[in-house]
């Protein structure tokens, strides 16, 4: 096959598993109603959850992380870990492709072709993009996303903080542990440019943390730090 034509295919290929608009499909064919048009107008799993209910918003956020997986080990499986074009870079030719198909079904999340080009923030497909390229630094992004929830409540800030988390850990075990990391001085990069992006698609949830109208999840706000108070605003 023609490399520019490879190319497309797997980045295409890519964005439509990315692009299936979970939230909204279930919405619309249990609830019907358009998640769009509700809460926060998110087809992430966090307004899921709040709209469709814990049973809902956990199949809406598996399904989104096995887009990631899928899109992964899709491409993978298709050209057998070898590069369709040639490989300009100095990485290595199974990360350079799984980064492509990666970050392709990222982009199709949060600007889904199905629905008008808007989705979700990308977190969960993400997260199932990592799964197929770093699993250890996935466990340590969901102990850090799970202690920020525990502590404040707020999925939005846990979220932005397994982001951070996640090329500061990679940086960190690499290079002062010395761990060595399949493909690191690829996926480094793809871990700050996801990063980046995860911030990006918060910055209303930034706007509203810094002005203190952020809501959170009361039953996930486990732990109270001093002084907090317990009847802060409730998720909606």
């Amino acid at each position: 096959m023609d490399p520019v034509l490879s190319l497309v295919a797997i980045a295409g290929l890519s964005y439509l598993i990315g692009s299936i608009p979970t939230a909204y499909i279930i919405s619309k064919r249990f609830f019907g109603f358009d998640i769009r048009q509700k809460g926060s107008g998110n087809m992430g799993s966090t307004n899921a959850f709040r709209l469709l209910g814990t049973k809902w918003g956990i199949t809406v956020q598996v399904v989104d992380i096995l887009k990631g997986v899928a899109a992964v080990l899709l491409v993978t499986a298709l050209f057998d870990g070898q590069m369709a074009f040639i490989n300009r870079t100095p990485f290595e030719d199974v990360t350079v492709l799984r980064i492509i198909a990666g970050s392709s079904a990222v982009l199709g999340h949060i600007f889904s072709v199905f629905v008008g080009f808007r989705g979700g923030k990308g977190i969960n497909t993400g997260l199932g993009v990592l799964v197929g390229v770093a699993p250890v630094e996935v466990l340590i992004i969901l102990g850090i996303f799970m202690l920020v929830v525990m502590f404040s409540g707020y999925i939005s800030l846990a979220s932005m903080s397994a982001a951070v988390a996640l090329p500061t850990s990679m940086a960190i075990r690499h290079n002062l542990f010395h761990v060595e990391i399949q493909g690191y001085h690829t996926l480094i990069f793809f871990c700050i440019a996801l990063a980046i992006m995860v911030l990006y698609t918060h910055r209303s949830n930034i706007k509203r943390l810094l002005a203190g109208n952020e809501n959170r999840f009361q039953k996930l706000w486990l732990i109270r730090i001093c002084g907090e108070s317990s009847d802060s605003k409730p998720t909606s």
